[in-house]
């Protein structure tokens, strides 16, 4: 595995599990030494799991050369943006430099990162083929868009379809011969470009339909009616609808990133994606509009935002997930902190969050914290809030997750 993060890891462990020797090689020594040390970092691995595996002989290393022995390379390593919103795909340049330096005849690469139309073949093939090795004659290279939802303890890496593809036929038999001792069902595409479109259209799909849900929340606060009972009753449809949750826009990895690559293929393409661009002007309000709906609290009660103490309860950006990744807690605190408010804020999983230090300071006690603040914000519903206290020791609450009962909260 080249990458051995929330993606990476997972899938070692898939293939530990049917019976294959497992490597991983990370730029990261920091990842290198949390693993080898036993510590998988994240609610999906457990670390009596991993613990096994290094038993067993696992290792991960900063070394490249790991790469030489392998029959199957796998690269998961992460596609973000760079500071001008564009994709960055400098890590799966990296990852594919290194590989082919250690790349040998009749080898299987496939490559996993969320990417857009044409990444395998116009940016990671040149690359390998850099020594003199071809695709899909000397080396067989492939495309499987990773499917890993943290946290999400349904589904995972066994029983979750996988989508396979290759630079040829050939190549993408090989791929679908791999993975095939790893999930229990296989979907080949009919090509690269188009198993790469797929993913980003599974995780644009839910980015417009959160982004709708949001638009309607909205809406449906302005004309004073439970948005909450109109998701819960359109639900109960069995065919045609697909319940959303609101929230203050959305955050990961995946969801706010895939998005921009599809609209960056398009603008290439010469064509706009006027859903999804509407999808992303909803999604960059809603932290702006949780701010609003926090002054209009203060504003009830005659308190000064200026002079105010906000209290955020969960700033990862999912539930059961400790991982700050695009949280939406961040752009929320940071208007807050610009209006002078004083913010804190509490999180079970991650205690202090580096990226909340300019706008924020850590909470302390979590029960005077919510008795002092004079609103708290339940921004992330983690299993060990107990929601149901929450109504009598807040003074004010926002419930931006629709899970506390009664009927003096105030929701999203």
């Amino acid at each position: 595995m080249v990458g051995v993060g929330y993606v990476g890891l997972p899938l070692a462990v898939a293939a530990h599990a049917a019976g294959l020797s497992v490597a991983g090689y990370d730029i990261s020594a920091t990842v290198v030494r949390r693993l080898n040390s036993g510590d998988p970092g994240g609610p999906d691995v457990p670390g009596q799991r991993l613990r096994q595996m290094l038993d067993d002989g696992f290792t991960v290393t900063t070394d490249p050369a790991v790469l030489a022995s392998a029959d199957t390379i796998v690269i998961c390593v992460p596609t973000g943006l760079s500071q001008d919103g564009t994709p960055d795909l400098g890590p799966v340049r990296s990852a594919a430099a290194a590989v082919a330096g250690q790349l040998r005849p009749g080898t299987l690469v496939v490559l996993e990162s969320t990417s857009f139309p044409g990444t395998t073949d116009e940016v990671v093939r040149p690359i390998l083929e850099r020594g003199g090795l071809v695709a899909g004659e000397d080396f067989a290279l492939g495309y499987s868009p990773e499917r890993v939802d943290p946290g999400n303890r349904r589904f995972g890496v066994r029983n979750t379809p996988k989508i396979v593809s290759g630079h040829t036929s050939l190549c993408a038999k090989y791929c679908a011969t791999f993975y095939s001792r790893l999930v229990d069902s296989v979907v080949v595409a009919k090509g690269t470009r188009e198993a790469e479109l797929a993913k980003l259209l599974e995780n644009t799909y839910r980015y417009v339909n959160i982004a709708l849900v949001n638009e309607i929340t909205r809406y449906c606060n302005r004309v004073g009616v439970d948005v909450w009972d109109v998701l819960h009753c359109a639900a109960t449809k069995p065919f045609g609808f697909e319940a959303f949750a609101p929230g203050a826009g959305v955050g990961g990895h995946c969801i706010p990133v895939d998005p921009r690559y599809l609209l960056h293929s398009a603008d290439r393409a010469g064509f706009d994606l006027t859903v999804v661009r509407a999808a992303r002007e909803v999604d960059a309000a809603m932290p702006g509009y949780v701010v609003e709906r926090v002054v209009h609290l203060l504003d009830q009660a005659g308190v000064a935002v200026a002079d105010a103490e906000v209290l955020l309860l969960g700033v990862t950006y999912k539930a059961g997930v400790p991982d700050m990744r695009e949280s939406r807690a961040v752009p929320v605190a940071a208007e807050l902190s610009a209006r002078g408010t004083r913010v804190t804020y509490h999180d079970p999983l991650i205690g202090v969050a580096a990226e909340l230090a300019a706008f924020a300071c850590p909470a302390g006690d979590l029960g005077t914290a919510v008795r002092r603040a004079d609103v708290t914000v339940l921004m992330v519903g983690h299993r060990s809030y107990r929601v149901s206290g929450l109504t009598g020791s807040a003074r004010r609450l926002l419930d931006i997750t629709g899970s506390v009962p009664g009927e003096e909260v105030e929701r999203l």
